[in-house]
C-alpha cells in the first residue's frame, strides 16, 4: 500500500498540520490583499491575515456563503486578473444567481491530482478503462473526473449524462474497469441493463465511485449486490473546486477522507456558527488551502457529517453526508431528511430504489407523501403491504405521519444528474 501513497499521504500528523498552518497563513494573505469582499469581510471583523496563528485561530474569521458569491457575481470573488484564469465553471443557477468559480493553470494540476489522487484510492490503477457518465459543460463533475482520470494515467470514455441505453451498450462494447457517476443516475442504468436483458452483475465493472448528492450505506449494498463492484464514495463542491475533495478508500469503506493538505476542514454548529469537536455531527466548512484564482474561507457547504481520525490514511475523514441543512424537512415539529426514507425504501420489500418526496399543504398543515416505485411483477396486495410497511416505519423511525403511494413501475422521472428527491407543491408558503 506505501508505494500507492503520494508524498502528502505519507506525512505525519504534525508534519501535515504545519503544512496546512503555512498554507493557511498564505491563503488568508492572499485573499485579502486581492478580493474586496474578504479585505471588507475581515475589516468589519477587525481581524488581519497575521491574527490566524495557529489551525484554532481560523475559528475567529468570519464565513464564506454561497449568498456571498452570487453577489459577487460573476468574477468578484477571484483573487488573479482574468488573463490568469484558464477555466470557468459555474452551478445551474436554479434557485438564484449561479456561482462562478475559476481556475489557474496550477489549480487545474492541483485538481487534476486530487482527482487521481482519489481514484486511486478507489481502486483505480494506471491503464485501467474509466467510464465518466458526469455531466460535462459548466457542471464541474464530467471535466473533474475526466482530467484526474487521465492524470493517473487510466483510458477515458466521455460518455457525459443523458442516452441511457447507449451508456449501457458503450460499457458492453468498451469493457471499462471503473464508472463514476451520480448513484442515481447508476439505479438508473441498472434498470436499463435489466431491461435490456443484461445481467449487470456480468459488466467489466469493478468499481463504482459515487458523488453528487448524498446516498446510504442501503444504497451502496443495492449496488455493490446487483452490480458486483465496490461502490465508494466520492465528494467535492465546485465552489471549493469539484469532485476530488474527499474520497472514500475501498479498502475500508468507512468514511471519505479529506485531502487536507489541500483543503482545511471545520464542523461548525448548522445554528450558532460554534466550532464543534471532531465527533460530533454538524454543517461542514471548508477553507481552501492552495487554491490561486479563487481562495475560499471557511465557506459553509451545508452539508451534514462529523469529522473523524483517519485510518487507510493520515488525513481524517468525513462520514457519509447525512443530507443538507437546506434540504431539511421540518414536518409538524419533526426533522426529517430524505437520506431517512430512503433507507426505509431500500430495506421494503417489492419496492424499487425509486422514490420522491412531496410536499402539499391541506389548510394550514403541511403534509408529505412518499411516492416509491414498485419492482415490476408486484401484486395489489403486496403494493399496499409496501406502503402500510413504509409509514409504519416512517412514524415508528422518525415520529411523523406521512402518505404513502407506491406507483408502477418506471413511473417517477429518472435523473441524469442530481436526483431532485424533493418536489414542494406547497406554493405561496
Amino acid at each position: 500500500m506505501t508505494s500507492l501513497l503520494d508524498s502528502a499521504e505519507r506525512l505525519g500528523r504534525d508534519e501535515l498540520e504545519a503544512l496546512q498552518l503555512e498554507r493557511l497563513r498564505a491563503t488568508l494573505r492572499h485573499a485579502y490583499e486581492n478580493v474586496g469582499h474578504y479585505r471588507a469581510a475581515f475589516d468589519a471583523a477587525g481581524l488581519r491575515p497575521d491574527d490566524c496563528r495557529t489551525l484554532a485561530d481560523l475559528g475567529r474569521f468570519p464565513f464564506t456563503t454561497k449568498a456571498d458569491l452570487r453577489d459577487n457575481y460573476p468574477f468578484g470573488m477571484f483573487a488573479v486578473p482574468e488573463e490568469r484564469v484558464r477555466r470557468i465553471h459555474a452551478s445551474s443557477g436554479t434557485t438564484g444567481r449561479p456561482t462562478v468559480v475559476g481556475y489557474t493553470e496550477r489549480d487545474l494540476d492541483t485538481w487534476a491530482d486530487m482527482v487521481a489522487r482519489s481514484i486511486r484510492a478507489a481502486g483505480g490503477r494506471p491503464g485501467h478503462k474509466v467510464h465518466v457518465a458526469y455531466g460535462y459543460g459548466l457542471f464541474t463533475g464530467g471535466l473533474g473526473a475526466h482530467y484526474g482520470a487521465e492524470r493517473l494515467g487510466c483510458t477515458v470514455v466521455p460518455a457525459s449524462g443523458g442516452m441511457t441505453a447507449r451508456q449501457v451498450q458503450l460499457i458492453q462494447d468498451f469493457r471499462p474497469d471503473i464508472i463514476m457517476v451520480t448513484p442515481s443516475y447508476m439505479l438508473t442504468l441498472l434498470d436499463e441493463f435489466e431491461r435490456q436483458g443484461v445481467d449487470p452483475r456480468a459488466t467489466s465493472l469493478k468499481v463504482g465511485i459515487f458523488g453528487a448528492e448524498p446516498w446510504t450505506e442501503g444504497m451502496r449494498r443495492e449496488i455493490e449486490e446487483r452490480f458486483a463492484i465496490d461502490a465508494v464514495d466520492i465528494y467535492g463542491l465546485s465552489e471549493v473546486m469539484g469532485p476530488g475533495v474527499a474520497q472514500e478508500c475501498v479498502e475500508t469503506k468507512d468514511g471519505l477522507h479529506i485531502w487536507e493538505d489541500h483543503f482545511y476542514p471545520e464542523i461548525v454548529d448548522p445554528f450558532t456558527g460554534e466550532v464543534l469537536p471532531d465527533g460530533e455531527e454538524g454543517e461542514l466548512v471548508f477553507t481552501s488551502l492552495t487554491k490561486e484564482a479563487m481562495p475560499v474561507i471557511r465557506y459553509r457547504t451545508r452539508d451534514l457529517t462529523r469529522l473523524l481520525p483517519g485510518t487507510a490514511r493520515v488525513f481524517r475523514r468525513m462520514e457519509k453526508v447525512t443530507g443538507r441543512s437546506d434540504d431539511l424537512v421540518i414536518l409538524r415539529g419533526v426533522n426529517l431528511f430524505p437520506t431517512q426514507v430512503e433507507e426505509i425504501v431500500l430495506r421494503t420489500p417489492g419496492v424499487a430504489p425509486h422514490f420522491q418526496l412531496r410536499l402539499t399543504r391541506e389548510g394550514r398543515l403541511d403534509s408529505l407523501t412518499v411516492r416509491a416505485e414498485a419492482r415490476a411483477g408486484t401484486t395489489p396486495e403486496q403494493r399496499r403491504a409496501a406502503e402500510e410497511s413504509i409509514a409504519t416505519a416512517v412514524k415508528d423511525g422518525i415520529g411523523v405521519s406521512v402518505g404513502v403511494e407506491i406507483v408502477d413501475p418506471e413511473t417517477l422521472e429518472r435523473s441524469v444528474g442530481k436526483f431532485r428527491r424533493i418536489v414542494d407543491e406547497r406554493g405561496g408558503r
